[in-house]
């Protein structure tokens, strides 16, 4: 039945790899702890209390409160699909509670920070000096996932139009405006790219190795981690902390909400109104200003 729910997860939802092997390795855990815990053979066989029990298990082990809740999710994404496909009768997650998470606000660069991280100065005048700075840049300018970004081809980016068609979540294409000055950066990447390995031809990848190899993410966080200690060592140094510093300077800057969304590729509002907290202290500021009573 885990075979199905793959299956479907890959085929019909269309979901990513990263996300497959989540819900697998989530599923074949619980599947071990109830059939050493109560000689249970099938997940399906499950009630509320096996899974109570399971999620207790992991509580004891130190594990998060984000990481239980995740877990948690996929129990109910399975069962809910055994119980569309008639497999079971009744769905033991109904009653399981989600463990309590303290909200987290979404870290993000000053803009006087991320200025001193994009300085041309900061790069080395050569393509992997550029090809880094181009990293920064896109993450930033763009505000793409780092899986989008390791994905994209030169092929995706349109020059004329000064925009790039991203690949994301569950094969959702969006197409996201750059700045001119993105634009220039990219011609001058460019040429230090083809300087390096020839021709450029549209299946290649935007973003590639010293040998000219599509990057994969632990190069882009070394990348990214490089740059940001020499001016933002007291945060969280991560290629999404740019995605997130993206998104709250647009709203700082009184973007639409909404076009914030699709700009990021959300599926809901909600996942994109997290960001409207980090914009308080601007709108406390404007408060104090404008108000005859501040």
């Amino acid at each position: 039945m885990i075979d199905s729910f793959i299956n479907y997860l890959e085929y019909e939802k269309r979901s990513s790899p990263h996300t497959v092997l989540a819900y697998r390795k989530d599923l074949e855990q619980v599947a071990e702890f109830v059939e050493l815990s109560f000689e249970l053979k099938e997940l399906s066989l499950c009630t509320h209390s096996e899974l109570r029990a399971w999620v207790i298990e992991l509580v004891e082990q130190g594990l998060s409160t984000t990481s239980v809740n995740r877990k948690i999710a996929t129990l109910r994404s399975f069962f809910k699909f055994l119980l569309r496909s008639r497999m079971i009768s009744q769905d033991p997650t109904y009653k399981l509670k989600s463990l309590k998470n303290p909200k987290k606000l979404p870290e993000f660069l000053q803009e006087t920070t991320i200025e001193s991280v994009l300085e041309e100065s900061v790069y080395e005048p050569s393509f992997e000096g550029q090809r880094d700075r181009m990293v920064m840049e896109f993450l930033y300018l763009t505000g793409v996932r780092l899986s989008e970004l390791t994905a994209l081809k030169w092929k995706d980016l349109n020059l004329i139009e000064d925009q790039v068609k991203v690949l994301g979540k569950r094969k959702k294409e969006r197409i996201i405006p750059f700045t001119k000055m993105l634009k220039q950066n990219i011609i001058l990447y460019k040429k230090e790219f083809e300087e390096r390995f020839s021709k450029i031809e549209g299946n290649e990848y935007f973003i590639v190795s010293n040998r000219g190899e599509q990057s994969y993410p632990m190069m882009i966080y070394r990348i990214v981690r490089h740059y940001l200690d020499l001016f933002a060592q007291n945060t969280r140094r991560s290629p999404h902390l740019l995605r997130h510093t993206f998104a709250t300077h647009l709203l700082n800057k009184g973007a639409d909400l909404n076009a914030v969304k699709d700009l990021l590729g959300h599926s809901s509002l909600a996942a994109t109104q997290v960001y409207t907290h980090n914009s308080m202290e601007k709108l406390k500021a404007v408060f104090e200003q404008a108000h005859p009573k501040a």
